[in-house]
C-alpha cells in the first residue's frame, strides 16, 4: 500500500491580469491537478510586483489544496500506512511582468516559501515561460502567446529568444488590443468620412459604446484600456465574417496575422524542425484569425510546424515544478525569464 510520506507533491501558480491561479499535484502525474484560484489581480507598485500581496493569497490556498491532498490519501491508505506529512517539493510560479517587475517576488519568495511550506525547490518565471511549457512543454520550439497583448517566445534549449510583449503602447502587434485599436479607428475613420474607414465597424461600435464622438471619453479615462480595447476584437472578426463580409475588418485580421507570423520567425529555432504553438485567448476568435495566421507562418516559416497547443500557462507551471522535483527541468534558466533560486540554478 502506497504511504502519504512517498507522494512528491508540486505546485504552480499563475499570476495574471485575472487573478491567480494555484494548482496542486504529484510530480509524477501532473495531468491530475487540485486547483483553487483568487479573481484578485496581484497588486504592483514601487518595487514591482508585490511580494507580500501575492503571498497573501497563495498560501492559504496551498494550505487548503495540501490539506486535501493529505485527507485524500488517508483516506486511500491501510491504517497502518506511513502518516508521516505531505509535503511541497517544487513550486513554479509563472507571472505576468515577472521579467521587467519582478525583483521583490525573486528577493522575497524564496525565503518566504521555504519558511511557510518548507519549499527549497523554486522556479520564479515570466507567465510567456509557463505559456511556453504548457504549450509545448520541455522541447526546443517556438510560443505565440495573444490575448489583450501578444509575445513570442522561442528555445533550442541553450538560450530564450523573445520578441514582442512591450504593452499595447510600444508593441504587442497583432494582439487583441491591437486588432481592437484598430477597429475602432477604423470605425472613426468611417465617421469622418476619411478614407480607410468600415461603416460596419461603426455600427457595431455605437452599438457596444455608444455615440462615436463620445469615444474617446468614454476609453482615455479607464485605467484597463488595453483590456477595453481587446473587447472589440471579437467584434472586429464579426465584421470579417458577415455577411458581406466587410473587406477592413478582414484586412486588420490579415495585418494581425502578420504581425504575429513576424514574431514567431523571429524567435523560432532555425536549425532543424520547429514547433510552433498558438495559445491564448486571442484565439478563440477561431478561423478569421487563425486561417491567415496559419498561411503566414507557413509562408514565412515553412521547416515549422503549427500544433495546437497542449495545456495553459498553470498547467506550464505545474510542469516546470514538476521537473524541479524529478531533476529534469530542460528550459534554459535565465535571470529574468526563467529564475531558479534552488539546487537547479545555483
Amino acid at each position: 500500500m502506497r504511504s502519504r510520506g512517498r507522494s512528491s507533491w508540486v505546485l504552480g501558480v499563475d499570476s495574471g491580469g485575472s487573478g491567480l491561479r494555484v494548482a496542486l499535484a504529484e510530480a509524477s502525474d501532473i495531468g491530475r491537478t487540485r486547483t483553487a484560484a483568487s479573481r484578485e489581480p496581484v497588486r504592483t507598485g514601487p518595487a514591482g510586483i508585490d511580494a507580500a500581496h501575492l503571498l497573501d493569497q497563495l498560501l492559504p490556498m496551498a494550505r487548503a489544496l495540501l490539506g486535501d491532498a493529505e485527507d485524500r490519501d488517508r483516506d486511500a491508505e491501510d491504517p497502518d500506512g506511513d502518516a508521516s506529512a505531505a509535503t511541497i517539493g517544487a513550486v513554479a510560479i509563472g507571472a505576468a511582468g515577472m521579467a521587467t517587475l519582478g525583483d521583490d517576488l525573486r528577493a522575497r519568495l524564496p525565503g518566504a516559501l521555504e519558511s511557510a511550506l518548507g519549499v527549497r525547490r523554486l522556479a520564479l518565471a515570466a507567465d510567456a515561460v509557463t505559456a511556453y511549457a504548457g504549450a509545448l512543454g520541455l522541447r526546443p520550439g517556438a510560443v505565440v502567446a495573444a490575448g489583450t497583448g501578444m509575445i513570442a517566445l522561442g528555445t533550442d534549449l541553450a538560450d530564450w529568444r523573445r520578441a514582442d510583449g512591450w504593452g499595447h503602447l510600444l508593441g504587442d502587434c497583432g494582439g487583441g488590443a491591437w486588432i481592437g485599436r484598430a477597429g475602432l479607428e477604423a470605425a472613426m475613420r468611417a465617421h469622418d468620412g476619411r478614407p480607410g474607414g468600415s461603416p460596419a465597424l461603426l455600427t457595431r461600435v455605437e452599438a457596444v459604446f455608444g455615440p462615436a464622438p463620445e469615444l474617446p471619453g468614454l476609453l482615455y479615462p479607464r485605467a484597463d484600456r488595453p483590456a477595453v480595447l481587446a473587447s472589440f476584437a471579437p467584434e472586429v472578426a464579426h465584421c470579417a465574417t458577415a455577411e458581406p463580409a466587410d473587406p477592413v475588418a478582414a484586412g486588420i485580421l490579415r495585418d494581425a496575422a502578420r504581425h504575429i507570423a513576424d514574431a514567431a520567425v523571429a524567435v523560432c529555432p532555425q536549425a532543424g524542425a520547429c514547433e510552433v504553438a498558438l495559445t491564448g485567448g486571442l484565439f478563440k476568435i477561431g478561423d478569421p484569425l487563425l486561417v491567415p495566421v496559419r498561411a503566414a507562418l507557413a509562408e514565412r516559416l515553412p521547416h515549422a510546424r503549427t500544433v495546437s497547443a497542449s495545456g495553459d500557462p498553470l498547467a506550464g507551471a505545474v510542469r516546470v515544478a514538476a521537473s524541479l522535483a524529478t531533476d529534469s527541468l530542460r528550459l534554459p534558466v535565465d535571470g529574468r525569464l526563467l529564475h531558479v533560486p534552488t539546487e537547479q540554478g545555483s
